[in-house]
């Protein structure tokens, strides 16, 4: 039997042996003083071609796949010298399986070469996924030590089964939190992730693996989970983009959690990527499989091309930009990314309000319970039979709970009705919204920052609010990059306004811009429920309107 003090070393090591054989001109890891931006390193042996591939999003590197002007194998070579690297950098794996990858890419290549087609609209495409997502014969971990070669998986996740049939060739499974119930990635298997544009820096959570890696160009696309802003705070910190759907939508079947059956607040499954075009590509993908054929909860609600690609959206949108939650006041480059937004809105033509922030506070103080029915009970029972001590992180979300009992199910019919009511009142009031604006529509989307601090210092995350308050409402959002932050000597910023509570008065205590120098600008646009498609239509239209009218 596993002395479980050993598990952590075995499991590196085996992830070092097989990362081995594919370390060819590995690349130098400079030291915690040497440099900061490590974004670059991964990229530094590439050859010109592969350089070029992976710069391809995945829409363009299927179609170039098709037309036969790279080859699977070739495609997947490029990515895993990246990913290989990537790890050097930023520990951002966990399972590795590369070899039966390249016998995947093979089997790819002839068929094409065979046939004259392709098995499907990802053929050839590598496809990250995150640790606690199954793939058969593959260990799931899921960032807690005494699940660590005991959670062997003995069928695919059905995302994995839609996948493999569309022709994605899986080749690396990444970092997730102990607990997965974390905005930062650490955990005592395999350890911290670390953000490649500034190594002081968290990458995220809870796919933060993810995140770090498709930054680094080390996946073209990769599948995390968002119950609190798992999917949307890596990719903002990264750089990406990044979709949470709402509940039912996309399946989420095939995975490996605690409080696996728990349905009072449920996650959701959701791609991140390097552009907009290709979270459309991940939807379609998925619905065009009927999954709800296969997992009960889904919705059959076909994937309409037509709606993403813009049909019936208003020549002119209302777009409501919510600057302040009420509880922490954004750090300056994300209040200044919100205002060139609404100003190139405004100059297209485009009808632009003020969202007035409703009962954020209460929001967080509700999901924190509907997170922890039972007071945290589970996840300290798991930690403690892993023999190993919670992470800063852990420690900080298990605090919410702290001093209280499990609910019974009597409080938690109260709480269930206390979230639908509090849904009820954040539809009226998007409802209502049709009083303020011109064209006496309710506005189409809510355009607001993705968190109150760019990618913030390791174990100091502290405010969830502007992603975990869509979560209870259950609305889909997506991140989406807009700039990177360079701290600069004559840059003068307005100063934060007085904070109105202990919490708001740490966050902007971290404001410095050296801290952040380097770091990706993201925001985010929220929809309304079950609206995928038209969310993914309007953010083109914003991107568009941005690039031709920002100053």
């Amino acid at each position: 039997m596993i002395e479980l003090q050993d598990v952590a070393a075995r499991k590196r090591k085996e992830r070092e042996a097989k990362l081995s054989a594919y370390r060819k001109g590995r690349i130098y890891v400079p030291s915690d003083h040497d440099a900061i931006d490590l974004s670059q390193y991964p990229l530094s042996k590439l050859t010109e071609t592969e350089r070029i591939i992976v710069h391809c999003d995945a829409t363009a590197i299927v179609d170039l796949i098709r037309k036969r002007v790279y080859t699977a194998q070739e495609v997947l070579r490029a990515f895993v010298k990246v990913a290989v690297a990537a790890q050097d950098v930023t520990n951002c794996l966990s399972e590795v399986f590369l070899d039966e990858a390249f016998h995947q890419a093979s089997k790819l290549d002839q068929y094409l070469e065979n046939t004259g087609n392709v098995i499907g609209p990802l053929h050839g495409l590598p496809v990250s996924i995150k640790d606690h997502i199954k793939i058969k014969g593959l260990d799931t971990s899921s960032g807690y030590l005494g699940w660590a070669y005991k959670t062997v998986a003995d069928s695919d996740a059905l995302l994995v089964e839609i996948l493999r049939n569309a022709g994605a060739i899986l080749y690396v499974k990444t970092q997730s939190p102990q607990t997965l119930l974390s905005l930062e990635t650490d955990n005592n298997v395999f350890g911290k992730t670390i953000n490649p544009f500034n190594r002081n820096l968290t990458p995220g959570g809870s796919s933060g693996g993810e995140g770090a890696l498709i930054a680094c160009h080390g996946s073209p696309m990769g599948v995390g989970t968002d119950i609190g802003g798992s999917v949307r705070i890596p990719a903002a910190h990264c750089g990406l983009y990044g979709l949470k759907g709402s509940v039912a939508r996309l399946p989420h079947s095939g995975l490996l959690g605690s409080h696996d059956g728990m349905d009072a607040i449920v996650g959701c499954v959701g791609p991140l990527t390097r552009s907009a075009r290709d979270l459309e590509l991940f939807c379609r993908v998925m619905l065009d499989a009927e999954p709800w054929l296969n997992e009960p909860p889904l919705l059959e609600m076909p994937w309409k091309r037509g709606v993403a690609n813009g049909e019936g959206l208003p020549d002119k949108l209302a777009i409501a930009i919510l600057f302040d939650d009420g509880v922490v006041t954004p750090h300056p480059p994300i209040t200044q990314a919100l205002n060139k937004y609404k100003h190139a809105l405004a100059r297209a033509g485009h009808d632009v309000i003020e969202w007035q922030a409703v009962d954020h506070q209460h929001g967080w103080d509700l999901i924190t319970k509907l997170y922890l029915l039972d007071g945290g009970a589970e996840y300290h029972e798991t930690i403690r039979a892993g023999g190993e001590s919670e992470v800063p992180q852990t420690e900080w979300i298990l605090k919410h709970a702290q001093g209280r009992d499990p609910y019974t199910p009597a409080e938690i019919f109260k709480l269930n009705l206390e979230r639908e009511a509090f849904r009820s009142k954040a539809l009226a009031h998007w409802n209502a919204t049709q009083q303020r604006t011109v064209s006496g529509r309710p506005v189409d989307a809510i355009l607001c920052p993705v968190a109150p601090t760019l990618a913030p210092p390791h174990n100091t995350t502290s405010w969830w609010g502007y992603t975990s308050h869509w979560n209870l409402l259950d609305l889909p959002g997506v991140a989406f990059p807009v700039d990177r932050f360079t701290a600069t000597a004559s840059a003068t910023y307005p100063p934060l306004p007085h904070s109105r509570n202990d919490l708001e008065n740490f966050i902007h205590s971290q404001w410095n811009p050296t801290t952040y120098d380097n770091t990706p600008v993201c925001l985010q646009l929220v929809g309304r429920r079950h609206n995928e498609e038209k969310l993914l239509a309007m953010l083109n239209v914003l991107e568009k309107v941005f690039k031709e009218n920002a100053v």
